[in-house]
């Protein structure tokens, strides 16, 4: 016992000394850490409403604690299974669907062996990224338009006129592909940074044993972007539930309402326009707590399934 004391004392006193030494590294990193206290940590005190029956009047402190009340409301809300369905479809429809495809990419790119040409696909590939929401769906609802384009080539076809934008059944899959063609370009670029860096006597070595092109994928080219498509994929399982509110609210109408109500919507509606912010609280802290109660299981899997290589 003491002899571990002295120990940690000894560990302590070596570590000061190392900041001491290095002190240019910690002043680095000091502007992040005080942004990531003052915007991330400091505005959780604001939680609290969640337990609380909010008063804008009486303030977080004056308003009086109602404990788990406002979250009793929500689960017991006609609505509660609807609108959790709705995000975890929306969610892991696009994470199962999406996911795969900027991985898909890079190796098309990274196959493609003339310079030029691969930059004009690269930038055709990577400017939809830069193209705003409200931009995308405006797109959207004009390309999808009962006298759009799509409808054209669908009577050309002799099919008749679908409305896209007013049928449940066809939210999610518009929500998913728009979304894929904005960012999967973008997303590709990760996956290219960690190819450049397969040396070419592997690929070499791959072709003088036989392998074809999609051997030398399999066996050179994903072995050894494995680590950054796990990252990737915890990464992106822990922000499931943390489907972006602007896109679907945008593209929300009171005919495809079953299918495009999701959490985040639900949770302005009722705080920002309803100004109920105690409830809209309590939802939106129970949405964090299903993120991070998947990124947990998530990583816990991908740790066995990959031997303890997770984060």
């Amino acid at each position: 016992m003491v002899f571990s004391k002295y120990e940690n004392s000894g560990k302590t006193v070596k570590n000061l000394r190392y900041m001491k030494e290095n002190y240019q590294l910690y002043l680095f990193i000091l502007p992040a850490l005080l942004l990531t206290i003052i915007f991330k940590y400091v505005p959780m005190y604001g939680t609290l409403i969640a337990f609380k029956d909010f008063n804008g009047l009486k303030g977080i402190i004056g308003s009086p604690w109602i404990g788990f009340g406002n979250f009793e409301r929500f689960l017991s809300a006609p609505n509660f299974m609807e609108l959790l369905l709705n995000t975890l479809k929306l969610s892991v429809y696009g994470l199962l669907i999406g996911f795969p495809v900027p991985i898909i990419l890079a190796l098309m790119i990274h196959r493609i062996k003339s310079a030029g040409i691969k930059k004009k696909i690269q930038l055709v590939l990577y400017a939809p990224n830069f193209i705003s929401v409200v931009v995308i769906v405006g797109m959207i609802f004009i390309f999808l338009s009962p006298i759009g384009p799509i409808n054209h080539l669908i009577n050309l076809f002799g099919g008749n006129n679908i409305s896209f934008m007013t049928e449940p059944g066809y939210f999610r899959s518009i929500y998913i592909i728009s979304g894929i063609w904005q960012g999967a370009g973008w997303s590709s670029i990760i996956y290219l940074a960690a190819l450049s860096n397969v040396g070419q006597e592997l690929l070499d070595a791959a072709v003088i044993d036989g392998a074809n092109i999609f051997q030398q994928i399999r066996h050179v080219d994903l072995p050894a972007i494995k680590p950054i498509m796990v990252i990737t994929f915890i990464l992106a399982a822990g922000s499931i539930m943390g489907i972006g509110f602007e896109k679907a609210f945008l593209m929300q109408t009171s005919m495809n309402i079953t299918s495009s109500e999701i959490l985040p919507t639900y949770v302005y509606k009722i705080g920002i326009q309803m100004g109920d912010y105690g409830y809209s609280a309590a939802v939106g802290l129970f949405n964090s707590v299903i993120n991070v109660v998947l990124l947990l299981t998530v990583n816990g899997i991908v740790k066995r399934l990959n031997e303890g290589e997770g984060i």
